[in-house]
């Protein structure tokens, strides 16, 4: 598959937060989003917000985690092994951090912006 990715949407973009309840009760109580999902993460919560019916979700995130755009893709692994061999940027392993958590990783575009790609279920 060369050139071609498994990329299916813009999944979420995560933003800093210094409290997530705070901010969560703010895009839920102020703008009117639903929350999308709200697990234990990390030894915290990973905490997506969103106004009704939009693909794209906001991750309230919290110090010590990655912020920025989240792609959705069907195959991380393969999509991961695709752009390492084509010499794209990208991290040297794809990130498993346990159960529940889909695997996923960082490439970073010329300028140095970093997208992570996560498999979608």
């Amino acid at each position: 598959m060369s050139g071609i990715t498994r990329i299916t949407q813009v999944a979420t973009v995560g933003i800093r937060v210094t409290d997530q309840q705070k901010a969560a009760e703010f895009y839920v109580g102020e703008l009117g989003f639903e929350v999308r999902r709200d697990v234990p993460f990390g030894g915290g919560r990973w905490i997506e917000v969103a106004p009704a019916g939009a693909a794209t979700t906001l991750a309230l995130v919290p110090e010590g985690v990655p912020v920025g755009v989240r792609l959705a893709t069907r195959d991380a692994e393969a999509d991961h092994a695709d752009l390492r061999a084509r010499g794209v940027d990208a991290d040297a392993e794809l990130v498993r951090t346990g159960p529940g958590v889909p695997p996923m990783f960082t490439v970073r575009d010329p300028d140095g912006n970093g997208l992570i790609l996560v498999e979608s279920s």
